[in-house]
């Protein structure tokens, strides 16, 4: 399976917004989707900083950048949960 295009991106979202304020969604298809979409950017940004900080000779300021954006896609992940999270006091 290839992966979609941003066009075919954008209208599925819009799609699975449309069924998600109509509550037409028996399967959960939209919920999962928008759910998803919302969390892939902070993971991407995850990986992004976690590769910067692999190849760049593992400094102490990219080690922070990259724990600072794994809180913020836990504080997403418990936030799309509705459920709270322990903080370690790493923000």
């Amino acid at each position: 399976m290839s992966k979609p295009t941003e066009e075919e991106i954008e209208i599925a979202l819009k799609m699975a917004a449309q069924m998600r304020d109509k509550n037409i969604d028996p399967f959960f298809v939209a919920k999962a989707l928008l759910s998803h979409n919302y969390r892939i950017k902070y993971l991407e940004e995850i990986m992004q900083a976690a590769d910067r900080y692999i190849n760049h000779g593992m400094s102490e300021r990219e080690k922070t950048r990259l724990t600072r954006i794994i809180e913020k896609a836990k504080d997403a992940e418990s936030f799309t949960a509705n459920r709270e999270r322990d903080s370690f006091g790493l923000e």
